[in-house]
């Protein structure tokens, strides 16, 4: 590597320092604002100019939903790090291990226990940082740990999705998490457990065609991107235009694959009133 090239890969890694810890301001992602850093988390991560939505990991989604951010973290089942000892540019050990190191998550998905409106709650948040999200073993053994503990309590679940996809690195494996999610979300059904669903910025690939889309209410966070395939990929292929705003979360509102579209400081009231509803005992018929 060449001394130039040297400088300007020193150069454009100064240039994507948008927030660190011994700063004081935060760049939009949005629309390019800075914003005081202060400000920009009390404000729950959201752009107080323009209202983007930050995404945020599994510790400021508990904070920010439970009763006074009072929770438990429910431990999940321990999978193969690397059952297919795949390799790209790098081993996934590596990745895994880099993953773990930058977010002090053991895998993309965490859970916890706690109370919502003073109903004892499951929640489940997809964390983007771990990986994009993506759903490998670990992610499906920790959902089906979740849906089985909420039957076991009595207790609905809500489940934050993000997610690129299935994580490639597992192949076949990840795939077959995709049918393994949903029988967890068949047996919410039987046991007449709400399944509550509040999809953020990203939701796509194969954790939008499993559980992500199987909710009894479907929430989304303001300009979330949902969908399957990317907008490139689509248009390649069936050759047209697509809309403006195509699979962002007020797009499908409009179109009714969403419930609500509903704004992070609106959603902790907004999840009171749905899980409130939907546990309320039913009167007896004689009643």
């Amino acid at each position: 590597m060449s001394w130039l090239t040297k400088l300007k890969t020193k150069v454009g890694s100064l240039g994507k320092r948008e927030t660190t810890p011994d700063t004081l301001w935060h760049k939009c992602r949005g629309c390019g604002t800075m914003l005081f850093l202060k400000d920009f988390n009390a404000n729950l991560h959201v752009c107080t100019h323009c209202g983007f939505h930050e995404r945020i990991g599994p510790a400021e989604r508990f904070a920010q939903i439970f009763d006074d951010g009072v929770h438990e973290r429910i431990a999940l089942p321990a999978t193969p790090d690397d059952p297919l000892k795949f390799k790209d540019s790098k081993k996934y050990v590596d990745r895994l291990k880099e993953a773990r190191a930058s977010t002090g998550e053991t895998d993309a998905l965490v859970v916890a226990s706690g109370r919502i409106g003073g109903v004892e709650t499951i929640l489940v948040v997809q964390n983007f940082a771990f990986m994009a999200g993506s759903m490998g073993a670990a992610v499906g053994e920790g959902f089906l740990k979740a849906c089985a503990i909420a039957v076991e309590r009595h207790a609905p679940l809500v489940v934050f999705t993000a997610a690129g996809g299935a994580r490639m690195q597992e192949a076949i494996l990840s795939l077959m998490q995709m049918p393994r999610t949903t029988l967890g979300v068949a047996d919410l059904k039987d046991a007449n457990l709400p399944y509550i669903i509040v999809l953020t910025d990203p939701t796509t690939g194969g954790v939008t065609a499993s559980f992500a889309m199987l909710g009894d209410i479907q929430l989304a966070e303001p300009g979330a991107l949902i969908g399957f395939a990317g907008q490139r990929v689509i248009e390649s292929t069936i050759r047209e235009k697509l809309p403006e705003g195509f699979q962002r979360a007020e797009y499908l509102f409009e179109h009714g694959m969403l419930d609500q579209v509903v704004h992070r400081g609106d959603l902790r009231k907004r999840l009171i009133t749905i899980i409130s509803l939907l546990m309320r005992p039913q009167k007896s018929a004689a009643a």
